[in-house]
């Protein structure tokens, strides 16, 4: 695959950012639950967030996410490459899913062998770094007090890794970010407004970006990351710089974005690298990648924290998603073709589109969806049984039936 060709790819996953706060700005949307739940109103010189829902009786080794399917209007029709995004309440910043741990061993062993490449900061992005990891620090014992306890006045323990970090006070930079390697799922890209009057991305930790790198991005603006991107720059640039300077600490909000991958490799998936998908992988192997988008802006230094979780399904996960196979298909048969050819469709449709029509084939055998339902494949979430969203979640920590195969066949050879 051809430099640019990787650029054009990466650049989409950078431009969510600012695509989603240009979005948030230009329509009044409603609270995503009760003003009084979900933000303080209060003077703009004293607002503030509330502090979150204790999860007291959280159990890491049954512990789901939210669906992102179902809860963030992630896969949508007809689709436009507008942002689809709600309010978001504190309680769903961060979350917390049974693959934890693997999670925080993997970006740990991403870290060590990209070092830059994933993790880093630019003078003025400093301070933002350390604001951030205070905020979590605050946040974590708060939301799951049997995962984490405070240490002193600016500390954490993580029970689950029995990690201490007992005084972080003045920890900033790039070691407050390697801190937060180790407490949460989430990456952090960060940006912020310079005296020029442009927003730069300055920094973070990027461990699972899966299409792009951080070291491609930092210090360039907007107008640069986005050259490439389909409908994006010559419609909305301006407008979205005009917004980020607007956007306040008060109002933090998510989207999820959505794409299909061939590995558990959440820092760069081999997909990127070919141009056709190997044939040792089965399609009920490929991945549905959710990337649940968050976004703060950090009250003293002004920096805006735009944090990833990365969720994935198995695509055989979806059989239990009444009409979702279907409207998934309908992307790849009838969606924007540059828009598509964005998502790298050209490499795994083919194996792709004949297993979704399979699922949905037994959906329909199994009576989850009826015939008509396929004439509004927009409207799943209203033929859930009781209303009750499924919510299968394969764990990333153990490999897929074709990634052993490829593993053993790579041994022989």
């Amino acid at each position: 695959m051809s430099l640019s060709l990787l650029d054009y790819a990466a650049a989409g996953a950078v431009a969510i950012l600012a695509a989603t706060l240009y979005a948030r700005y230009t329509r009044r949307l409603p609270p995503a639950r009760s003003s009084v739940d979900a933000l303080v109103e209060v003077a703009p010189e004293k607002a503030s967030l509330p502090s979150p829902d204790p999860l007291y009786d959280f159990d890491l080794e049954s512990a789901h996410v939210r669906n992102h399917i179902y809860v963030n209007k992630t896969i949508r029709w007809p689709y436009f490459q507008t942002m689809s995004h709600q309010p978001m309440h504190i309680n769903d910043w961060i979350e917390i899913d049974k693959d934890y741990k693997w999670y925080i061993e993997e970006k740990q062993r991403v870290i060590e062998e990209h070092g830059k490449v994933v993790l880093d900061s630019l003078p003025d992005n400093d301070e933002a770094c350390a604001e951030l990891l205070e905020i979590l620090v605050d946040y974590l014992p708060k939301r799951y007090p049997t995962l984490f306890e405070p240490l002193g006045t600016n500390g954490i323990w993580n029970k689950a890794t029995d990690e201490r970090f007992p005084d972080l006070t003045g920890v900033r930079s790039t070691q407050a970010l390697r801190v937060i390697s180790r407490l949460v799922q989430d990456d952090f890209l960060m940006g912020r407004e310079r005296e020029d009057g442009q927003v730069y991305f300055v920094g973070g930790l990027i461990a699972f970006p899966g299409f792009y790198l951080l070291s491609q991005y930092i210090g360039q603006w907007l107008g640069q990351v986005h050259m490439g991107v389909p409908y994006f720059n010559e419609k909305i640039l301006k407008s979205v710089e005009r917004t980020l300077k607007r956007f306040k600490a008060t109002e933090p909000f998510e989207r999820t974005s959505w794409t299909i991958t061939d590995d558990r490799d959440l820092h760069y998936h081999q997909l990127v690298k070919t141009e056709k998908l190997s044939e040792q992988i089965h399609p009920r192997d490929l991945w549905l990648r959710m990337d649940h988008q968050t976004f703060r802006k950090l009250p003293r230094s002004n920096g805006i924290a735009f944090g990833v979780h990365v969720v994935q399904k198995r695509v055989e996960d979806l059989a239990e998603m009444p009409l979702v196979p279907a409207l998934v298909e309908k992307h790849y048969t009838d969606g924007d073709h540059k828009l598509m050819h964005h998502k790298l469709d050209y490499v795994y449709k083919d194996k792709l589109i004949p297993y979704l029509r399979e699922l949905t084939q037994r959906q329909l055998d199994q009576g989850l969806i009826k015939r008509e339902d396929l004439e509004r494949v927009q409207d799943f979430r209203d033929i859930v049984l009781d209303k009750i969203w499924p919510n299968p979640q394969t764990t990333l920590s153990k490999p897929t039936e074709s990634e052993m195969l490829m593993t053993s066949q790579a041994a022989v050879a």
